[in-house]
C-alpha cells in the first residue's frame, strides 16, 4: 500500500510504450516531502562521522582508534541489517524512519552535551560511533522498504537515481560544512547543528500520510523469519541475480575506489593534491551517474541490460590501469568508474525493489545493504593484499579480468 495521495494509474503501457508523457518521481506529492527529509538527513549523517572521526585524531594522534572509530560506524550493518529488515517487514516504514532520523538527532545532541560538559572522552566517542552504527544498520532497511511506497512503479527506479545524487552530493559537502564549522565555531556547535539537520529531516517526514505495516507482515521468531527471508532471495531468480550483480560490482568498481589513496600513491606521486583531485573525481562521476538515471524508466529485463552493459563497462575501463601515468587520464577513468559503479548499484537495487513481494521487501533490501557494502569491504581487503605482492595495476587488471568472467556468467545464467 503506497501513500493515498498517489496516483496509480500511472503504469507502463503495452508494448513498451507509455501510454503518457514520462513524469519524473518529484511529481509524487509523498517523495517531494521525503527529498526534503534525504537531504537534510544525509547532510547530518556525514557532518557527524566527520566530526567523529576529527575527534578521535584529536583525542588520541592514533591512526588506530580513526580505524577503530571508523570500523564502529560500519561494522553493526553487516551483522545487524538482516535483523532489521525483519523488522522493517512488520511496521510501518515511516514510522521506523522517524526513530532512526530522531536517534541520530538525539546522539548529536548528546555529543554537543557532553562536550560542553567536558564529559567528551575517547570512551564517550567509541560509544556514540557505535550507536550511529547501530541506528545506521536500522536506518537503511527502513529507508529501502519506505521508498516504494512513495512512488509509481513507473517512477521508481528514477527516484532511487535521486537518492543516489543526494548521498553523494551530502558526501562532499557534508565532510567540507563540518571543516568549515570547526574553523569558525565550536566541536560542540557543529554537533548541534548536525543535531538540529536531523530534527528538521523529521518534520517532511511527519507530513506523509498513509504508510502502514505492510498487510502480509513477517510473523515468529526474527531469526527463522530472517531465514525465510533469505529463502525467498535464494529461490527468486531475479532477485538472486540482483545480488549477485551488486556483489560484483561491489568487488570490482566500489573496491577501486576504496583503494584511491593506494592507487594515488603507487600510480602517482601520491601528493595530497592527487589524492583530493582523484576523490573529487569520484564525487563527480557519482553525482553525474545519478543525475542520468534520475528519469530512468523501465521494467526488469531493461534494469538487467543496463546493470550488466555498465559492469562491462567498468571492466573495459580498468583494463588498461596499467598504462596510467599523469593525474589527467587516471582521474578521467576514476570519474567514469565511479559513474557506471553509480549506475550499477543503483539500478540493482531498483531491479530487486521491482521485483520483490512487499511481505519481503525488509528483508531482502537488507541483504541488498549487506552485498552492497560487504563487498568493497572485503574486496579492499583482498585487492590491497594482491597490489602489496603484485603491483596495484596487475591487481586491478586481474579484477577487472574476473569482473568480466563474472559478469559474462551471470548474463548466459539469466537468459
Amino acid at each position: 500500500m503506497r501513500s493515498t495521495s498517489n496516483d496509480n494509474s500511472k503504469q507502463p503501457g503495452d508494448g513498451g510504450r507509455d501510454p503518457q508523457p514520462r513524469v519524473s518521481a518529484f511529481s509524487e506529492p509523498g517523495f517531494r516531502r521525503y527529498f526534503f527529509t534525504s537531504c537534510q538527513s544525509n547532510m547530518g549523517t556525514w557532518i557527524s562521522r566527520f566530526l567523529l572521526g576529527w575527534s578521535a585524531w584529536e583525542l588520541t594522534q592514533s591512526a588506530l582508534w580513526v580505524g577503530i572509530t571508523s570500523a564502529l560506524m560500519l561494522l553493526p550493518t553487516f551483522v545487524l541489517s538482516p535483523l532489521f529488515g525483519v523488522i522493517s517487514d512488520r511496521v510501518s516504514p515511516r514510522s521506523g524512519l522517524l526513530c532512526t532520523i530522531g536517534s541520530q538527532g538525539l546522539l548529536g545532541a548528546l555529543a554537543a552535551v557532553s562536550i560542553l560538559l567536558g564529559w567528551f572522552s575517547i570512551e564517550w566517542l567509541l560509544l556514540l560511533a557505535l550507536g550511529i552504527g547501530a541506528i545506521s544498520a536500522a536506518h537503511h532497511p527502513m529507508r529501502l522498504a519506505l521508498l516504494p511506497r512513495l512512488v509509481s512503479r513507473e517512477t521508481l527506479p528514477g527516484a532511487i537515481g535521486i537518492t543516489a545524487v543526494v548521498f553523494n552530493v551530502s558526501r562532499i559537502l557534508g565532510p567540507a560544512a563540518a571543516g568549515w564549522l570547526l574553523a569558525h565555531t565550536s566541536l560542540s556547535l557543529a554537533f548541534a547543528i548536525a543535531a538540529c539537520l536531523f530534527a528538521g529531516a523529521c518534520l517532511p517526514l511527519l507530513a506523509i500520510r498513509g504508510i502502514e505495516a505492510p498487510e502480509h507482515r513477517s510473523q515468529g521468531a526474527m531469526l527463522a523469519q530472517l531465514a525465510a527471508g533469505m529463502r525467498y532471495a535464494r529461490a527468486h531468480d531475479t532477485i538472486r541475480l540482483a545480488l549477485l550483480l551488486t556483489l560484483v560490482n561491489g568487488l570490482l568498481g566500489r573496491t577501486v575506489l576504496e583503494l584511491l589513496p593506494a592507487l594515488s600513491g603507487k600510480l602517482l606521486d601520491g601528493s595530497a593534491t592527487s589524492l583530493a583531485v582523484l576523490t573529487g573525481s569520484a564525487g563527480a562521476g557519482s553525482v553525474i551517474g545519478g543525475l542520468l538515471l534520475a528519469r530512468q524508466h523501465g521494467g526488469e529485463e531493461a534494469l538487467q541490460r543496463l546493470i550488466k552493459a555498465c559492469l562491462l563497462g567498468s571492466s573495459l575501463v580498468l583494463l588498461p590501469a596499467a598504462w596510467l601515468s599523469s593525474l589527467a587520464t587516471t582521474a578521467i577513468v576514476v570519474g567514469a568508474l565511479s559513474l557506471l559503479t553509480t549506475m550499477t548499484g543503483t539500478c540493482s537495487q531498483a531491479l530487486a525493489q521491482l521485483a520483490v513481494d512487499e511481505g519481503f521487501r525488509g528483508r531482502v533490501l537488507s541483504l541488498w545493504t549487506v552485498f552492497a557494502m560487504g563487498g568493497p569491504a572485503v574486496g579492499s581487503l583482498v585487492m590491497g593484499a594482491a597490489a602489496d605482492l603484485w603491483g596495484i595495476a596487475p591487481a586491478i587488471i586481474t579484477a577487472a579480468l574476473m569482473a568480466l568472467v563474472a559478469t559474462a556468467a551471470l548474463s548466459r545464467n539469466a537468459s
